[in-house]
């Protein structure tokens, strides 16, 4: 694109220049109606984007600018996530390499308004496997299991065939095993493997019909979405990042009910309660809200001033293996 930065690096063995164009791409998350949710642009099929240019000052005033512009939506929190630099995975014929940075951006319900520009998707339209709050979907054992046992079965040698089985048990639970919520872009690496994701069949003539549930995304786009997926739900369990995506004021259960909706698993109310007391996570505001069934329920928020005095834990979620 025009006025774009690239990075050239001659080919030693043909004395060509080959260029590379550095991409910034955007996983903004936010808690809505509709659970984790997750900035989309386009046919709700591509994450926002655009190109470093010599304008922008830094990578994250580039991407803040591309995200405005496309969307209409300020970042607020925001890190890097990870460099994509895979030539055979953006699904698109170029001259040139393109470097992809990705950045995973938090922001509040109140904030993810739509509009015509963009829309929040739910991030378990990608990726339905992922949630398991009412036990393991049965996708994971009518399809994925079969599926993904008989692309096992057709490696010509013992030992591939035995390694491809022990990855599949390990990504998504199967022979008994516990379900690692955190595994997200390896099951997703997995199923692109096995050819049953749309975006490892482009270009070529396999049969649509062998594909999996689960909304396709432009590029590279869904890879990147799980990516951020992963990064969000080990980042939880260690820092309260979780508080950027609530409102200012909160009750136990919907703090409760946002990390279960984040990392597609259950947790255990009395211990997730207990380890956010002990942690000086919240504060009490001294008000109530009617908006629960039963007796009014108390509203906290987030004590900001937990992250000046100490090295915060995280909430160490206790997640139920029922």
């Amino acid at each position: 694109m025009k006025g774009s930065i690239s990075a050239s690096s001659k080919a030693t063995h043909s004395g060509k220049a080959h260029d590379a164009n550095v991409d910034l791409i955007a996983v903004v998350v936010a808690v809505t109606d509709q659970g984790p949710s997750v900035l989309t642009v386009g046919q709700a099929n591509a994450l926002p984007s655009g190109p470093f240019e010599l304008g922008h000052r830094s990578l994250q005033f580039g991407l803040r600018t591309w995200v405005e512009q496309q969307t209409g939506h300020q970042l607020g929190y925001i890190e890097q996530l990870y460099t994509f630099a895979d030539r055979d995975r953006t699904g698109e014929q170029r001259q040139q390499r393109v470097i992809s940075i990705s950045y995973l951006a938090l922001t509040r319900a109140e904030h993810a308004a739509a509009s015509g520009k963009r829309a929040w998707r739910s991030w378990y339209d990608y990726f339905p496997w992922e949630d398991h709050r009412s036990g393991a979907p049965p996708m994971v054992s009518d399809i994925l299991q079969s599926r993904l046992l008989a692309w096992a079965d057709e490696a010509g040698q013992d030992s591939l065939r035995r390694e491809r089985r022990q990855r599949a048990a390990i990504a998504f639970g199967f022979d008994g095993r516990d379900w690692n919520e955190d595994l997200v872009l390896q099951r997703y690496e997995l199923l692109y493997e096995a050819g049953l994701v749309e975006e490892a069949t482009r270009g070529s003539e396999q049969s649509a019909s062998l594909l999996i549930p689960g909304t396709s995304m432009i590029a590279d786009h869904r890879r990147i979405l799980a990516t951020g997926i992963a990064r969000l739900r080990s980042k939880i369990k260690y820092r309260p990042v979780v508080f950027e995506l609530m409102p200012p004021v909160f009750t136990f259960l919907q703090l409760q009910r946002t990390v279960e909706a984040l990392s597609g698993r259950l947790v255990h109310k009395p211990n997730f309660r207990r380890l956010i007391e002990q942690q000086d996570l919240v504060e009490e505001t001294g008000e109530t809200t009617a908006d629960t069934v039963g007796r009014p329920a108390k509203l906290f928020r987030f004590r900001h001033a937990v992250l000046d005095e100490r090295a915060v834990a995280g909430t160490k979620l206790p997640l139920s293996r029922a």
